[in-house]
């Protein structure tokens, strides 16, 4: 058993990119030797081409293999940087590195090279990624903690790997599955966000394998999820120019007079400093027309804010139920304004692997909204609003029949499940969240258990 804590105890709280990036090429700065880049071509290294989903995310009942390699004095001092951010590894406790919260850098970067299908990428830059997840991986002893990937971190110390990417991307994440003994979570719902018609990053299942100096070592199956500041504005919208903010804290509940621009991180355009878009959004949203006349309200609204796909993910996330997210917690999505569509901003879910499940912190919310107050008013006066009510329920009808029907949604467990069920038993000590190998199928019959009983919920919703 790899637990000093229980999973409950965890104040989860994964907000991966927010923080500072923290690159330590010091050592690199004055490396003035030349790297034999032989594998690169155009097609696999270059970014002339478009990304290649097909290869990187294609669902073709696979799981694909991606080796780390790192040199062995790179290691240490990641895991040196690793011990002043969260403690001394295996130390145990909680998730999160003691009363000051958690660190406001994230993990160094280091050159890595990458091996995938017989090729090889060069120096790319290698992180440790997450907050609760990573705190509570490294304090108890567990190496199976997520990367973050930057294929031309270090193009400035290497010249040769100018704009390199894999396959058409600059990044690539790779998610640990934590508090997931099912390791679907993640992947599934990102997919039924996504066949729901809601812009949505794309996943993967890859085994992940380490080499710091002793070769190759399993580090377990992970999902490798698409940066949202990346590729999906430009494959999931017709115009990729527009504002990317991945919000973080109060102001990101949208509640009254909480608006703070330090809570709406660009992900894009960051030098210019402007938050029309979002201070739009909140006067829309608070203004008295939504009393005194609601029609001019909801129009003033859609203006601003695509209110449609809002109430699409409300009603999705709250029919497989996602707590970490809106509506408990100040995180877990993003938002991006397409110029296309007058540069009103979208919903984008982010971060899954808690949902499918009843969950923590007060749980996931009712699907009639019961208890929530005005401090999540994008909830609160929506659905308190008759047409965007009646547009909600449509939405979750939708979704119960569709993406998550029961029988589909239980088919698609099943097939997930035989496809990883050898990777994720295979995973090793001190490299794994599972206690016992009959871990994962309690998992998968806990999901498939989840469907029906989300069905019955939805039925007595409706009617």
């Amino acid at each position: 058993m790899f637990f000093a804590c229980s999973k409950d105890e965890i104040a989860t709280n994964e907000n991966t990119d927010d923080t500072s990036e923290n690159t330590d090429s010091s050592d690199e700065s004055n490396d003035n030797n030349s790297i034999d880049t032989a594998d690169w071509s155009l097609i696999t290294h270059s970014n002339d081409v478009d990304p290649n989903y097909l290869e990187v995310y294609d669902d073709n009942n696979t799981v694909r293999r991606i080796d780390i390699v790192f040199d062995s004095s790179d290691w240490d001092l990641m895991l040196e940087d690793m011990s002043s951010l969260f403690g001394t590894f295996g130390q145990g406790g909680p998730g999160g590195p003691g009363p000051g919260g958690f660190p406001d850098e994230n993990p160094i970067f280091k050159p890595a090279d990458i091996y995938y299908n017989g090729l090889q990428w060069y120096k790319v830059g290698a992180r440790f990624k997450g907050n609760s997840s990573l705190a509570f991986s490294w304090r108890n002893g567990v190496w199976k903690m997520s990367f973050k990937l930057d294929f031309d971190e270090f193009e400035d110390n290497y010249p040769e790997i100018e704009n390199q990417r894999f396959y058409g991307f600059k990044q690539l994440s790779l998610k640990n599955n934590f508090d997931d003994e099912s390791q679907l979570r993640e992947k599934v719902a990102s997919d039924v966000f996504r066949e729901s018609g809601i812009p949505s990053p794309r996943t993967q299942f890859y085994e992940v394998y380490v080499d710091h100096g002793a070769g190759p070592i399993y580090f377990g199956l992970y999902t490798m999820v698409e940066e949202p500041d990346d590729t999906l504005a430009k494959s999931q919208f017709s115009n990729d120019n527009g504002n990317l903010y991945k919000p973080d804290g109060n102001g990101a509940s949208f509640s009254s007079g909480s608006f703070n621009q330090n809570h709406f991180v660009k992900q894009s355009n960051e030098t210019d400093s402007d938050w029309s878009d979002i201070i739009a959004i909140f006067e829309a949203l608070h203004s008295n027309n939504r009393i005194t006349n609601p029609e001019i309200w909801r129009t003033n609204l859609e203006s601003v804010f695509d209110v449609n796909s809002f109430l699409n993910y409300l009603a999705v996330n709250t029919v497989i139920q996602n707590w970490d997210t809106y509506g408990r917690m100040t995180h877990n999505y993003y938002l991006y304004g397409n110029p296309d569509n007058d540069s009103k901003l979208t919903w984008i879910p982010w971060d899954n692997n808690e949902s499918l499940q009843l969950g923590k912190m007060g749980g996931s919310l009712p699907l009639d909204f019961n208890g929530v107050n005005n401090n999540w008013p994008l909830i609160r006066y929506l659905y308190d609003d008759p047409v965007y009510r009646n547009i909600y329920q449509e939405r979750v009808s939708n979704v119960i029949n569709g993406a998550f029907e029961t029988s589909y949604i239980q088919s698609i467990y099943y097939q997930y499940s035989s496809l990883i069920e050898s990777s994720v038993l295979n995973e090793l000590q001190g490299y794994t969240f599972l206690e016992s190998s009959s871990d994962f199928q309690a998992a998968i019959s806990a999901l498939n258990n989840h469907a029906q009983s989300r069905a019955n919920a939805v039925n007595n919703y409706l009617n």
